[in-house]
């Protein structure tokens, strides 16, 4: 699977083409499904452009984006840097899953957040899946030693590392600290190390994701022209390994 993170944290001023409105995130939702993107990851916002986990906006995200791509999975965040309250987080998690149409199918949960595992416990109570972000070696034994919770879809292994030329063997490090894993693992990097850790997950023949949230600029560093031009790129990636023997 290739994902699409379509604005991440960002503020509005990264990008002239960031999508921050429930508007233009169902438009860039629109534009990879036609790639045949089948999952995006969103961080709703609010009126001001702060991000938030205000039922109320997340209900409004979800659902903008749901009326232009019906089969698509939509996923958002629950990171602590918008809500540091845990108890307020499980709050919002689950009044997430009364929205109807503007319930999201999955949130990612930050394993080294503190209360992750009790949010976690609140996503599956009321039917939303649960990708497990794992930044570190560390993060992927605490997930070992706790166990994936019911209800996870997948995990998300992340190489926070920037530099290219080390981004690459920081993935390999928590990705051989996760070990196996029951559900699909999701590899990405961030930043300048985005594009080298998505070839390279496409080398191991598992899922990563592409899109403004981790990376404004395509492979050859020029500002890249829409979230649907990034997932262009990763496409590109993908059948140039394909024509050299990967099963990608």
């Amino acid at each position: 699977m290739l994902q699409a993170v379509l604005n991440g944290s960002w503020p509005a001023d990264a990008h002239p083409l960031l999508p921050v409105t429930a508007r233009h995130l169902a438009r860039d939702a629109r534009a990879v499904a036609e790639l045949n993107i089948t999952s995006v990851h969103v961080h709703p916002r609010d009126p001001s452009g702060i991000e938030t986990l205000d039922p109320v906006f997340v209900g409004d995200t979800v659902a903008a984006i749901r009326a232009q791509v019906p089969s698509m999975e939509i996923g958002v965040t629950t990171g602590r840097w918008i809500e540091r309250d845990p108890r307020k987080r499980i709050e919002a998690v689950l009044a997430w899953g009364h929205l109807g149409v503007g319930k999201p199918d999955v949130c990612s949960v930050n394993v080294h957040e503190k209360g992750w595992v009790d949010v976690c416990a609140a996503a599956r109570s009321v039917g939303i899946g649960i990708e497990l972000g794992v930044w570190t070696s560390g993060d992927a034994v605490t997930l070992r030693t706790n166990g994936v919770p019911p209800g996870t879809t997948r995990v998300l292994a992340e190489s926070t590392v920037t530099d290219p030329s080390t981004a690459v063997a920081e993935g390999l490090r928590v990705l051989r600290a996760l070990g196996s894993m029951p559900v699909p693992i999701l590899l990405h990097g961030e930043d300048t190390g985005a594009w080298p850790v998505l070839e390279q997950a496409m080398m191991l023949g598992i899922d990563t994701r592409i899109g403004f949230e981790d990376v404004l600029v395509t492979p050859n560093g020029y500002l890249a022209a829409g979230n649907d031009h990034l997932v262009s790129e990763a496409l590109g990636i993908r059948r140039k390994l394909r024509s050299s023997g990967y099963r990608v």
